[in-house]
């Protein structure tokens, strides 16, 4: 089945960076960029025999073993001219003879904007910008933390450090909360159960929680503008 993104998708992409890679063996194998579908491209040439070329090649050698390429999206949002430069820097940083390109990076952090227009799969693309909205279950009370600015200043080292402090709220009415939802340009990012609600011992007037992470949660990756309203107020309350 030929791959295609959604229109919401392909709007919100822009030009982009992308990668080619044989689940095989992990390795990138094709550095290109362009926008629209124009990563599924070179599946649909590899349909054609009467083509030859290395990188075509390579994906009909992974589709004989009965597998698939797998695509990234290195950058995304770009304007023309960006996109060929992220290019031709990765070209030639994976090709250039002199390095080691089995070296892996000793860089602790990952690199600027990586969450909102860094690496992703094509499905996680889709998540981002063709997600459905929240639904949520009638007991739960939720409260939706806007992260956009504390996970943007870069100061703290996590989602749930950039999720759990210091915020100016009603303890009490936090503390019959259910969950607490990470919420980065209007998606759930990450959902916390909170185990203790306690006043902040730095900044006083506020609040912080402790609390365990739901990786399995079903507000993951949802749309909360149908439960929230715009507001300058990073806090907001659903069924509480």
């Amino acid at each position: 089945m030929t791959k295609e993104f959604a229109p919401s998708v392909i709007e919100n992409l822009k030009y982009y960076v992308y990668c080619l890679v044989d689940p095989r063996t992990k390795r990138i194998f094709y550095i290109g960029k362009g926008k629209g579908n124009r990563l599924f491209n070179h599946a649909n040439d590899a349909l054609d025999e009467n083509i030859s070329s290395l990188k075509l090649e390579t994906i009909r050698e992974i589709r004989s073993n009965g597998l698939l390429v797998s695509y990234y999206i290195i950058r995304h949002g770009l304007k023309e001219e960006e996109a060929y430069l992220i290019e031709s820097v990765l070209i030639d940083l994976l090709t250039y003879n002199n390095f080691n390109t089995e070296t892996i990076l000793t860089n602790i952090q990952s690199g600027h904007h990586q969450w909102d227009r860094g690496i992703k799969t094509v499905d996680e693309i889709g998540l981002i910008y063709d997600c459905n909205e929240i639904k949520p279950n009638s007991n739960d009370r939720l409260i939706c933390i806007n992260i956009n600015k504390t996970y943007n200043n870069g100061e703290r080292e996590n989602i749930y450090e950039a999720t759990r402090k210091y915020w100016k709220m009603n303890g009490r009415r936090a503390m019959s909360s259910t969950y607490v939802l990470s919420v980065y340009k209007g998606i759930v990012r990450a959902v916390f159960k909170p185990t203790l609600w306690y006043p902040s011992q730095i900044y006083k007037g506020r609040w912080e929680f402790e609390g365990i992470e739901i990786e399995s949660s079903p507000y993951l990756h949802k749309s909360v503008k149908n439960i929230i309203s715009p507001s300058q107020n990073p806090i907001s309350y659903y069924n509480m």
